[in-house]
């Protein structure tokens, strides 16, 4: 990655990455279900509360292993992290690996980049969805995900809305800064669909296309001569590379509950 040339009314960071976190018990646990043909997901704790999983703490410490080669000036400056345990553990073992000491970073939670909240769909399978509240899936397949709202969850929208907050604070405190973002699929989605400016129809083609990798990066580098004041442009879109440089199995299985694609 070249070095960006700084200019005065830069507003942005010089480099962004978005990752999502490594393989959680909850993805597991979401398997099981689902193959066994179960309504509720065996998961006893809070989603807030899930860890990673033995392979997900391997996928942090390999992708922790790529941000350390590069050079000193090259490597997040910012961490912002989901409160979530399983993003905040991988945020954690990406730093530790990379020997990057996290006191000399601004290291960052913030509520806003949380996973999106499922209401009474939590813990859910297809299966129980179809069971519990069939009205529920009739309308949300009348609706699309994108503006579909459970009782007491979000819609791709709400989780937009309170990224654009994130993008406020990013233009306002961290331009020139090289950010690292520790999230969820849904964030990652929503931040693309932010930065790249898409439309509904496009983010739920890319969506229906294929999960978000676990520990995969999309990046985006700041580029003076695009627009009237530079732009951050994609780099890297579900990167992967650094987890098979290692030998690392790549997992893309979607957060839970998994509620059908359409």
């Amino acid at each position: 990655m070249s070095p960006v040339e700084p200019r005065a009314d830069q507003k942005w960071p010089d480099v962004l990455w978005v990752v999502r976190h490594g393989q959680s018990a909850g993805n597991t646990a979401r398997d099981a279900a689902e193959a066994a043909g179960l309504p509720l997901i065996d998961i006893a704790t809070r989603d807030v509360d899930v860890p990673l999983s033995p392979l997900g703490e391997r996928q942090a410490v390999s992708l922790g292993h790529w941000f350390g080669q590069m050079p000193r000036g090259q490597q997040p400056t910012i961490v912002l992290c989901s409160p979530y345990v399983r993003a905040r553990r991988t945020a954690e073992l990406i730093l530790q690996a990379a020997r990057i000491d996290r006191d000399e970073v601004g290291f960052h939670i913030d509520e806003r980049l949380r996973e999106k909240e499922f209401g009474i769909l939590d813990r859910l399978t297809r299966l129980g969805i179809r069971q519990q509240y069939p009205e529920l899936a009739e309308q949300r397949a009348h609706v699309g995900k994108f503006y579909f709202r459970p009782p007491g969850g979000e819609s791709w929208c709400d989780v937009i809305l309170r990224l654009r907050g994130v993008l406020d604070t990013m233009v306002r405190e961290y331009r020139r800064e090289r950010v690292l973002i520790v999230g969820h699929q849904v964030i990652v989605n929503c931040l693309r669909y932010l930065m790249e400016r898409m439309d509904e129809q496009r983010i739920l083609d890319i969506d229906r296309a294929g999960d978000v990798p676990n520990c995969g990066v999309t990046s985006y580098v700041f580029d003076p001569t695009a627009g009237r004041h530079g732009k951050l442009l994609p780099h890297h879109i579900n990167f992967v590379a650094p987890l098979l440089d290692e030998g690392t199995p790549v997992t893309v299985e979607p957060d839970v509950p998994a509620a059908p694609k359409s």
